[in-house]
């Protein structure tokens, strides 16, 4: 999926796809229900598969696909954050992510006879980003360095550095 294509029920990597989802889901259960910094890291360490450095999280925290994401330096993620990630997400360095903001990287083919699968599309959170509270961003989107997300935008196309957006769709409500 990380490659854009479409991956249907019947695609005999699809069972493997649900394990690994329901993996995560299992230690997801337990970051959430942890109130120490240094356990919630380790549990989000296992779900990416690999050491992640100056990064905060307040749970809950939902991702299906935990080892597509890549989390830079001195990033915050603020409660109950939704990251549906088979498409793959990489937020860069010192972003502030608000609450009840979702990262969705997965859709659906438009063509009925293929409605069922899954295609992904990456999303890339550029340094020093803000993405405001219950943002959305759909697959396929870049924000931009500097860029701030207003609070409740749904952003469906690339955000320019040093720009805010805000609405839905969002658009470009002024430069930084």
């Amino acid at each position: 999926m990380q490659n854009g294509e479409t991956i249907m029920p019947n695609d005999p990597q699809f069972g493997r796809l649900q394990q690994e989802t329901y993996k995560t889901m299992g230690l997801l259960t337990q970051l959430n229900n942890s109130s120490d910094p240094v356990e919630i890291k380790d549990f989000l360490n296992k779900i990416l598969d690999k050491e992640l450095e100056a990064v905060t999280v307040f749970p809950p925290i939902y991702i299906n696909y935990g080892k597509g994401v890549v989390v830079g330096k001195n990033v915050f993620i603020n409660f109950d954050c939704t990251f549906l990630s088979l498409g793959g997400i990489t937020i860069d360095d010192d972003v502030l992510i608000g609450p009840k903001v979702s990262l969705i990287t997965e859709n659906h083919p438009l063509d009925p006879k293929y409605r069922k699968g899954l295609v992904g599309k990456s999303i890339h959170i550029k340094r020093n980003a803000w993405i405001g509270a219950n943002a959305t961003i759909l697959p396929g989107v870049v924000i931009g360095e500097n860029a701030v997300v207003a609070a409740g935008a749904v952003v469906s196309k690339n955000v320019p550095d040093n720009s805010i957006v805000g609405g839905i769709p969002a658009k470009i409500i002024k430069t930084i």
